[in-house]
């Protein structure tokens, strides 16, 4: 990753003052240790008229899989080769962002003790990085850059990177060059870069902590801790506060972590009051009690949409009157802890292809330290869900939740005669996404589906078509429920399949696995 800064001279400041602002001496090239490899700091150029400053820093990919292994959202990619083989390196990100903050920390701070004029005086500076990810659409490209960072008083200049300039028609990268010309603070431009750079990227190498929040409104200059930090006291008129991103901003800033994106904008708000009264923060943010009941808390914040999920898959196999049943792409054991508060049932088998994930839901399950009764209802195996496995034949029930939207097409007639041709359950209940009602999150652009994995998304009538299909073939009737607030254009983010088994001809079954076969 490389980031470049420079400054023009005047009679009565030469360029080089950079260096005392920047703590780094011209003359000299600097490397600092950072958790994900070596930051350089070093000036390709330094005269009275013109400095400028470099930011190298060369990453460890052994290093960011091993930090970000078991980090949740915001660590490495989960798939093995993405480890390894992925922008990191190059493409400036929330890594860029922690090095900037590291080896310019005082500078960030706007501290300057031996010339303590220019940390306050606004310079004519040009910030270059040659690779910045911004992904096109209508939350991305170059567009999104010029919205974040024009209202900040900058020129922008963001150019798309060809994916080969040797072939145009293959169209542009996610990658644009930035070059931003203003006159501000060095401080109040470190700041907005620390933050943008990640929203921009729109991901985190690391967990994404409450504590986040606090560096959010410190950078953007609206804190109240400010003073607390060494950082000057709270800014009149902070940069993020009038931004007209700032929802953006702070959406993914925090990683779309929807219970601190809320704390940072009700702050915002309480630091926006206090400047209008000319009070502190303190003396307003009285109102209400720092502790909230149980009653306040569960109807402020919504339940999670997998949450709701869960409990209308426990509810349909409840009304099944369903004892023993099978998780097929049980995943980290989420609904197979659900499904073990169940009294009723008495058995639960939990497959899916990836060991990584059983290894989670294990241990998410606790099984070692379950008692002999309790562990005598539960199995994790590994399996394929597109082969016929004895294993699965005698349940009650089995459920696909989440599954069939990461099968390619053509693999669907082998899961389906697994399921419904071989293994045979009483019921069987099935989710998936209604793409229709992706408009409706914020956070995810025009035309993408909601997971990289995700080989398609159905509507509300190709979902019906299939499982009707499905029915048909292989002797179930089907009925459809929605999961999640019902939307009378869209319909629901979620939506449920119960089939019920019904006689069926052997010959049936023979003609449809013979026509898998085929």
């Amino acid at each position: 990753m490389f980031l470049t800064i420079s400054t023009s001279g005047a009679p009565d400041r030469p360029a080089t003052d950079l260096g005392f602002l920047l703590h780094k001496h011209p003359g000299r090239a600097q490397s600092f240790p950072t958790s994900h490899g070596l930051a350089h700091v070093f000036y390709p150029e330094a005269t009275e008229e013109r400095c400028t400053a470099a930011l190298l820093l060369e990453i460890d990919p052994i290093a960011l899989v091993r930090r970000g292994r078991g980090k949740g959202r915001g660590g490495s990619p989960d798939f093995a080769l993405a480890q390894y083989v992925n922008d990191r390196p190059y493409a400036a990100s929330s890594l860029l962002a922690v090095a900037l903050s590291t080896v310019f920390k005082s500078a960030m701070k706007g501290r300057c003790d031996k010339r303590p004029e220019l940390a306050e005086a606004a310079l004519p500076l040009v910030v270059s990085v040659p690779a910045l990810p911004a992904r096109a659409g209508q939350d991305g490209g170059a567009d999104l850059v010029r919205r974040l960072f024009e209202p900040l008083g900058w020129q922008v200049e963001a150019e798309p990177v060809p994916l080969d300039p040797r072939f145009p028609e293959w169209g542009d990268s996610r990658y644009v060059g930035l070059t931003l010309t203003g006159t501000l603070r060095l401080a109040d431009a470190l700041s907005q870069l620390y933050i943008l750079l990640p929203v921009l990227d729109d991901a985190k190498h690391y967990w994404v902590s409450p504590d986040e929040v606090d560096k959010l409104l410190r950078a953007g200059g609206v804190s109240r801790s400010d003073s607390d930090k060494g950082g000057g006291g709270r800014r009149e008129g902070g940069w993020l506060g009038t931004h007209p991103e700032l929802a953006l901003i702070t959406r993914r800033y925090l990683a779309r972590r929807w219970s601190l994106a809320r704390s940072a904008m009700e702050q915002l708000e309480l630091a926006r009051l206090a400047e209008a009264d000319d009070r502190e923060v303190e003396e307003i943010d009285n109102a209400v009690p720092e502790v909230e009941t149980e009653a306040e808390a569960a109807e402020e914040k919504p339940t999670p949409l997998a949450v709701q999920r869960r409990s209308a898959i426990v509810e349909v196999l409840r009304a099944a009157g369903a004892t023993r049943v099978v998780d097929l792409g049980c995943g980290e054991g989420s609904l197979v802890g659900a499904l073990l508060k169940e009294s009723r049932i008495t058995e639960v088998l939990g497959v899916d292809v990836s060991s990584r994930a059983l290894g989670i839901a294990a241990r998410r399950l606790h099984l070692d330290r379950m008692s002999e009764r309790q562990a005598a209802r539960v199995r994790l195996v590994q399996g394929a869900l597109t082969y016929t496995d004895a294993r699965l034949t005698g349940y009650d029930a089995a459920v696909l939740s989440e599954v069939i939207e990461h099968v390619d097409p053509p693999r669907l007639p082998a899961l389906e005669y697994a399921v419904f041709g071989s293994a045979r359950p009483g019921t069987v209940v099935v989710t998936t996404p209604n793409v229709e009602y992706n408009v409706r999150w914020e956070s995810l652009p025009a035309g993408h589906v909601r997971h990289a994995d995700h080989r398609f998304e159905w509507d509300r009538a190709q979902f019906r078509a299939w499982a009707e299909q499905v029915a048909a073939g292989y002797g179930y009737t089907v009925g459809f429920a929605p999961v999640g607030p019902d939307d009378p254009e869209v319909g629901p983010p979620t939506q449920l399949a119960t089939f019920t088994r019904t006689a069926v001809p052997a010959a049936q079954e023979s003609a449809a696995q013979e026509a898998v076969t085929r």
